[in-house]
């Protein structure tokens, strides 16, 4: 296909158009994305809701397609307008400009996390509109922010609001992942995200004494216990070649702070881990776990658990026949011909927050045969694929809205 018919196609035109729209951390502004979002609105005839569940600067904007039975439980189809920081300089395009090359790549930030998914909805949604179809039940739009930095902000603010509440969701649709093979992964869990954090008090003095129970030995004790465990899941990975990442639980270490100068040893020093723990992990054994290796150490030794990201444990989405909507999603991925492969996400997405309300959540980028570029440097997503990814949600939104 030449750029010129890349170039003009709608669907490609409205995709660039929302992804030079600079809502990039650490300060986004996203005013620009609502203006956008209400001519999108007015284009589909659909009414548009502005809501503010956190504060004033992080607007939830939600469109709405009234189904034809509107009491029954409705669809979620969510996406988030933020994206994370660029380096200009690492980047062969201009990282807003959403350049389309020779080959059919659109570069730009947010090209697979993940502005295309919302781009995506909106494109099948103006397709099933046209040629007149209808459904039982409603199908919510949602663009939300913050979800790059957890989404305290935003997801989180929102499930906990009446506005929210309002809506009667009944199934959610979220973010996926790109693919570099033909396969689609699904993910129908997430693993529980830890942030913990040793506050590791010592004898202090001078550099020349050989004091006991210093913050330095007792910190060498719990790095070396949690390196153990780090080391245990990297063999269990490396030797179940079915496993993915999400299956297993990470830990890395990620800050230490402490000391005054080189020859004073200190009275403190602190310890930050990036935990995610592997669903088959029973999270109040863990924590049990680190309390005791404090004391091992040699006691002074404050542990804490992380922030609002460490929702308690809940369920996976079901994905067998107790979920209708699970089938329908299935069904239709079945009648294209995707191969899909289901995961835990390794990462977090606004899934958690839906899922612990109690609302079933896939997350799914139609993104195959792509390299995984989210984050990265040069992102981009190409035309093609992007447009398959509408037929997909053609489908399976079709699908999810009459289960």
């Amino acid at each position: 296909m030449s750029t010129n018919v890349w170039e003009a196609n709608e669907e490609i035109q409205f995709f660039r158009e929302y992804l030079r729209i600079p809502s990039v951390h650490p300060n986004p502004d996203y005013e620009p994305c609502v203006e956008f979002l209400k001519s999108q609105a007015s284009a589909l005839d659909l009414p548009i809701r502005i809501c503010y569940p956190a504060n004033e600067k992080n607007p939830v904007v939600v469109l709405t397609w009234e189904g034809l039975q509107p009491d029954l439980p409705s669809v979620l189809l969510n996406s988030h307008m933020d994206v994370v920081p660029v380096f200009p300089e690492k980047w062969s395009h201009p990282p807003f400009g959403a350049e389309l090359d020779e080959k059919g790549r659109i570069f730009a930030r947010g090209s697979q996390d993940m502005k295309c998914v919302g781009m995506q909805y909106l494109a099948a949604i103006r397709a099933l509109k046209r040629s007149g179809s209808r459904f039982k039940r409603t199908i919510h739009i949602s663009f939300v922010p913050d979800e790059e930095v957890g989404g305290k902000l935003g997801m989180h603010a929102f499930v906990s609001s009446q506005d929210f509440r309002s809506l009667n969701i009944g199934f959610s649709l979220d973010e996926g992942i790109a693919s570099p093979t033909p396969e689609f992964p699904v993910f129908f869990a997430e693993r529980s995200v830890r942030r913990v954090i040793f506050k590791i008090g010592g004898s202090a003095g001078h550099g020349l004494l050989l004091m006991p129970n210093t913050a330095g030995e007792k910190f060498s004790y719990i790095l070396e216990k949690m390196m153990e465990f780090r080391s245990a899941q990297v063999r269990r990975l490396e030797d179940n070649p079915e496993l993915q990442i999400g299956d297993v639980t990470t830990i890395n270490l990620t800050t230490v702070a402490g000391g005054v100068q080189s020859n004073v040893v200190p009275p403190l020093l602190t310890a930050c881990f990036d935990c995610r723990l592997s669903i088959d992990i029973d999270i109040s054994e863990f924590h049990a776990t680190l309390l005791r290796w404090s004391e091992e150490a040699g006691g002074d030794i404050e542990v804490e658990f992380g922030t609002f990201q460490s929702t308690p444990r809940v369920p996976p989405t079901a994905t067998n026949d107790s979920n209708p909507f699970w089938v329908a999603f299935k069904r239709a991925t079945d009648d294209l011909g995707l191969s899909i492969k289901l995961q835990v996400f390794p990462g977090g997405t606004d899934s958690r927050f839906i899922r612990h309300v109690g609302i079933p959540a896939l997350g799914f980028s139609p993104m195959n045969n792509t390299p995984v570029l989210l984050h990265d440097h040069d992102e981009y997503l190409h035309a093609d694929t992007y447009l398959k990814g509408v037929e997909t949600y053609i489908k399976i939104i079709a699908n999810v809205a009459n289960a």
